[in-house]
C-alpha cells in the first residue's frame, strides 16, 4: 500500500503522460468545478473557460478594455444604451454562426436561468436587442459604469445557442464556445483536455492540445514541472526561490486584483454577534501571514481593493493585531471559550494558512477546528451557507464594483456570510450610478468603513498570481487578471 509522500509523488509522476512538442500541460491547484459560464462561481474555472469561450470585450496588459467579439461600441450620452458592433464570420466549435442572436441568447440565458451566478452582474440590463446580425443593443435600467468590465469576464462569454439548448442543464459537461480551444474530454480530478480550434477567427493556436491537470499538493505540481510532465503550473510561494535558481524555468509573478480572507456566517452562532467577528479579526497578524506563508509575494490587505487599483485608499490602514482587545470583546459577548470550525479547500497553502490562523486565534483563547474539503465541496458548502467560517478568496475584477458589490450587498451572489446592512446596500447602489472614478472611490470607501466595522469578512492579504513555466514556452501574455491566455503560445 502506498502511503508515504515520496510514494504518492512517484505515483503522480508516473501517471502523467509526457507532453509532446505540440501539447501544453498546465498544473492547476484545484479541479475546475463548472465549465458553464452562466453557473461558474469558482475562480479556477476561469482558466479553462477563457480558452473555450470568447468574450464580448477583453483587457490588455494595462487593464485597458479592448475589442474582442465586439469590435467597437458606442455608449449613449445618458449612459442607458450600449450599442455593440460585432465581428462577422465567427463560428462556434459546432460550426454554427456567432451573431447578434447568439449574443442575445447568451446574455439572456445568464440573466434569467435559475441559479445563474451572472444574474446580479447583469441585473442592470433591461433588454437585449439583436438589431441586425452584427449589431447588439443593450438598454439599461440605470447608468452602470462597470458594465464593459463585466462583459470582459464570464458574463460576456458567448455560448452556442444550439449546443446550450440541446444540452440543457448538462451544457457544462461538454461546453461549446468559439474560443481558441475546443473542449475534447474530461476525467474528474485527473484532466480536462482541449484541442486547438483551427478555424479560430483571431488566428489558430500554435499548439495542438491544451491539458489542464489538478494537483492540490504544491510539491506535486512543482515536481511535474521539473520533470517536464507539465510546462506551466500554479506555483507556491515557497518554491519561488529554488525555481529562480533553475535556468530551465521562469517564475511568472502577476500582480493581483483579488484578495483572500475568511467568511464568517453572520446568521448563526457564534458569528451572529459583531463583537465576536471583530475579535476574530483583531487576532490576525496580516504581515506575519504574508511573510510566513507567502515569502513576501503577497500584500497585507486592508479591504477588497489592492494597492494601485482605482478604489484603493491609503487612509484605510491594514489592521494591526490586538489580542488583549480581542479577549475583551469576547468577554463582552459572553464567548470567553469561543469554539468554531473553519472549512477550507485541500492544498498545501490552504492547510498552512488554516494552521497559522488556528495558532493566532489560540492566543486569544479561541479554539478553531479545521475541516479540509475538495474545491467542489467547499463551493457547495459556501453556496448553502453550511459553515461557521470559510477560507474563501476572490480572483479580482478590473472594475472595483466587481470586488465589493456582490460580496457584501444583501443577497449578493458571493455574499456567503449572508451579511446585510441597508446603509451599505444604498452606498453600493449609489456608486454604480456615479460616472467619475473619484466619486465612486469616495462612495466605496465610506461603504467599506461600515463593512470593516461589521466584520462579516476578514480581508487578510492580496495574493499574487504565481506560475512556474518552462523556458521552452514562448508568446505568453501576462494580463493582471491572472488568467493565462494560450492562443498565442508556442513550444520549442
Amino acid at each position: 500500500m502506498l502511503s508515504t509522500p515520496r510514494a504518492l509523488l512517484t505515483l503522480a509522476l508516473l501517471t502523467v503522460n509526457v507532453a509532446t512538442a505540440q501539447t501544453l500541460t498546465v498544473g492547476l491547484d484545484a479541479d475546475p468545478v463548472r465549465l458553464d459560464p452562466t453557473f461558474s462561481a469558482a475562480a479556477v474555472d476561469r482558466h479553462v473557460l477563457y480558452q473555450v469561450f470568447d468574450r464580448l470585450v477583453d483587457v490588455d496588459e494595462n487593464l485597458k478594455i479592448i475589442p474582442s467579439v465586439a469590435k467597437s461600441w458606442k455608449i449613449s450620452q445618458d449612459g442607458l444604451t450600449y450599442t455593440l458592433n460585432l465581428h462577422s464570420g465567427i463560428k462556434f466549435h459546432d460550426g454554427t454562426v456567432l451573431d447578434a442572436a447568439a449574443v442575445k441568447y447568451s446574455l439572456e440565458r445568464s440573466m434569467t436561468l435559475e441559479g445563474s451566478a451572472r444574474k446580479n452582474e447583469l441585473s442592470v440590463i433591461k433588454s437585449v436587442t439583436a438589431v441586425n446580425p452584427t449589431t447588439v443593443r443593450l438598454d439599461l435600467n440605470a447608468p452602470f459604469g462597470p458594465l464593459l468590465a463585466i462583459l470582459g469576464d464570464r458574463a460576456g462569454m458567448i455560448v452556442s445557442p444550439q449546443a446550450a439548448r440541446s444540452a440543457g442543464a448538462d451544457f457544462g459537461r461538454a461546453p461549446v464556445g468559439s474560443g481558441p480551444f475546443k473542449y475534447t474530454s474530461r476525467t474528474q480530478q485527473d484532466n480536462i483536455t482541449l484541442s486547438a480550434h483551427e478555424g479560430y477567427w483571431a488566428g489558430a493556436p500554435k499548439i495542438d492540445k491544451l491539458v489542464y491537470r489538478p494537483f492540490p499538493d504544491g510539491d506535486i505540481r512543482y515536481a511535474n514541472l521539473i520533470s517536464g510532465a507539465a510546462q506551466v503550473v500554479v506555483l507556491d510561494a515557497k518554491d519561488v526561490a529554488k525555481l529562480e535558481s533553475n535556468d530551465r524555468f521562469s517564475v511568472v509573478n502577476i500582480p493581483t486584483l483579488g484578495f483572500q480572507g475568511i467568511w464568517l456566517n453572520t446568521r448563526r452562532a457564534p458569528f451572529n454577534n459583531k463583537l465576536v467577528r471583530q475579535a476574530l479579526s483583531q487576532t490576525i497578524d496580516r504581515n506575519a501571514v504574508t511573510n510566513v506563508v507567502f515569502r513576501n509575494t503577497a500584500k497585507p490587505a486592508a479591504g477588497p481593493f489592492p494597492p494601485g487599483t482605482p478604489a484603493y485608499s491609503s487612509s484605510i490602514k491594514v489592521p494591526t493585531p490586538n489580542v488583549p482587545e480581542a479577549r475583551k470583546k469576547l468577554q463582552q459577548a459572553g464567548q470567553s471559550n469561543l469554539s468554531f470550525t473553519l472549512i477550507a479547500a485541500t492544498g498545501t497553502v490552504t492547510s498552512q494558512l488554516a494552521q497559522l490562523y488556528q495558532a493566532m486565534f489560540a492566543q486569544a483563547g479561541i479554539t478553531m477546528k479545521i475541516e479540509l474539503v475538495d474545491n467542489a465541496a467547499l463551493g457547495a458548502r459556501a453556496q448553502t451557507f453550511d459553515f461557521d467560517a470559510a477560507l474563501l478568496n476572490w480572483s479580482g475584477r478590473i472594475d472595483p464594483d466587481g470586488n465589493i458589490f456582490d460580496w457584501v450587498r444583501t443577497g449578493g451572489t458571493y455574499n456567503y456570510g449572508r451579511y446585510s446592512n441597508p446603509e451599505v446596500d444604498a452606498l453600493l447602489a449609489k456608486a454604480r450610478l456615479q460616472s467619475a472614478m473619484s466619486a465612486r472611490k469616495a462612495t466605496y470607501n465610506v461603504a467599506l468603513g461600515k463593512v470593516l466595522d461589521d466584520s462579516p469578512y476578514i480581508w487578510v492579504y492580496h495574493q499574487a498570481h504565481l506560475y512556474g513555466a518552462s523556458k521552452a514556452l514562448g508568446g505568453l501574455k501576462l494580463i493582471p487578471d491572472g488568467i493565462l491566455r494560450f492562443n498565442t503560445v508556442t513550444l520549442r
